[in-house]
Formats: structure tokens, C-alpha cells, sequence
């Protein structure tokens, strides 16, 4: 089944008198289930293009299903609703609460969905990232692959039918990169479809399938046969300090 389906999709930005054409007539179809690597040089539409997927902006022209609904024609409050409970999402900057614990940054999409008991599954959340013992840890306390984690830990809590990931290793040393892709990996095996921004080659080869921008188009569309297994990695890297727990 298609978890995302787009077809011709354009985006247009008009700059005083010029016309950029970001989008120009995208089809793409991703597969429940599938781990996708998004790539492109800077300008290539690879981030106008989760924009689009992430229902942050809205297409010049052309159709966009996610889960089988056609939300390019969403208002903006039924957008607001598919990015709450249908879309989860993970940043390079983690974009945390700085005062606020990790469990209570966990809780955040749960209580915009009007959730009443919001502590159990935020705590199962953390604990599936492995930090239900950080959970009244502030970000500050903690490292850049724990508050990695915290932010996975929030993108799931909803169970969204999709997880983005804009850079999600791009502040984060080797050993936590891999890390944190070894999560996204399990994440996958337990049947949930992650894609990700990425410019580095050998974080997209974790993914099973590597989608090339360029000039507002799909350059390239191939899958991996055998994508690198982060915990395969991790274990022929040296333990450090700062290893994320």
C-alpha cells in the first residue's frame, strides 16, 4: 500500500519579478514500510520537497495523498491535525523545549491532540529510545544523541503513519550518527516508513532506497540491496564518552 503518493507536483516562489520553479512535476510513491534517503544538491528541491511531504507548505499545483487521503487540498487546520497525529517529525537542532523535561518535551504532541493521560505513552516512548531513566533530565543535561533520542521519542508518540527526519545526524559526531540511524533502523523493522534529508552519502546508505533531486526533479530512484546495518557498525567502533545511553 501507498503511504505517500504525489503526482506532477510543483512548487513555485515568486521573488519580486522572478519565478523559481523549487518542484517541477514530482511522481513518487512510497510503500508502507519502506526507508527512504532523500538527496540533492543545495537547490535541488529535496527540501521543498519534505516540506510538501511534511504538509509544512502547500504545492503551486499537482496531488498529494498521504495514507490515501488527497491532504493537497487540505485547509489549514485539517494540515495541522495530519502533522500532529499522522506525521512525526526529527530535526537537525532537535527543536526541544530547553526548560522543559524530556518527558514533558515528549508529551507535547499528545496534549495538541487533546490527550488527557499523556504520561504512560510519552514514558513508553522513552523508553523505546532507551531513556525512561532521563525523563526529568532537561535538554541542557543531556548529550546531542539523547536529546536525538528525546526527539524521536516525540515523533513517535503519536504513532504517526510516517517519520521525517530533516538531517537528523547533521550535529551529532560518527559514533552517536550511527547511533541514531541504528534506531531509525529498528524503528523500520517494527513496520514503521522513515524517510530522511540527507547530503551524506554514508548516512543514506543505511536507507533501503535513495531518491536523487536535482533542478526540481527526481534525478535517480534506486533501492539498496544491502543497506548498512548501524548495529554491525557500532560494534566495531571504539566506546566513548560520549556515547548516547
Amino acid at each position: 500500500m501507498s503511504v505517500i503518493q504525489v503526482r506532477d507536483l510543483c512548487k513555485d516562489y515568486v521573488m519580486g519579478t522572478t519565478v523559481v520553479r523549487a518542484l517541477r512535476g514530482v511522481d513518487l510513491e512510497i510503500e508502507e514500510g519502506e526507508f527512504v534517503a532523500i538527496m540533492g544538491p543545495s537547490g535541488s528541491g529535496k527540501s521543498t520537497f519534505m516540506n510538501m511531504v511534511g504538509c509544512l507548505d502547500r504545492p503551486s499545483s499537482g496531488s498529494y495523498y498521504l495514507n490515501g487521503k488527497e491532504v493537497s487540498m487540505f485547509n489549514d487546520a485539517e494540515l495541522a491535525t495530519v502533522r500532529n497525529k499522522d506525521i512525526g517529525f526529527v530535526f537537525q537542532t532537535f527543536n526541544l523545549l530547553p526548560r522543559t523535561s524530556a518527558l514533558k518535551n515528549v508529551e507535547l504532541p499528545l496534549m495538541y491532540a487533546g490527550v488527557k493521560d499523556r504520561t504512560t505513552p510519552a514514558m513508553a516512548a522513552l523508553e523505546r529510545v532507551g531513556l525512561r531513566q532521563r525523563s526529568d533530565h532537561k535538554p541542557n543535561e543531556l548529550s546531542g544523541g539523547q536529546q536525538q533520542r528525546v526527539a524521536i521519542a516525540r515523533a513517535i508518540v503519536n504513532n504517526p503513519v510516517i517519520i521525517l527526519g530533516d538531517e537528523p545526524t547533521g550535529n551529532l559526531d560518527s559514533r552517536t550518527s550511527e547511533e541514531i540511524m541504528a534506531l531509525f533502523q529498528e524503528l523500520n523493522r517494527a513496520g514503521k516508513t522513515v524517510i530522511i534529508v540527507t547530503h551524506e552519502q554514508d548516512i543514506a546508505d543505511h536507507c533501503k532506497r535513495i531518491v536523487r533531486f536535482r533542478d526540481g526533479m527526481i534525478q535517480s530512484d534506486e533501492r539498496v540491496e544491502s543497506p548498512v546495518d548501524a548495529k554491525e557498525i557500532l560494534a566495531r567502533l571504539p566506546q566513548t564518552d560520549q556515547a548516547a545511553s
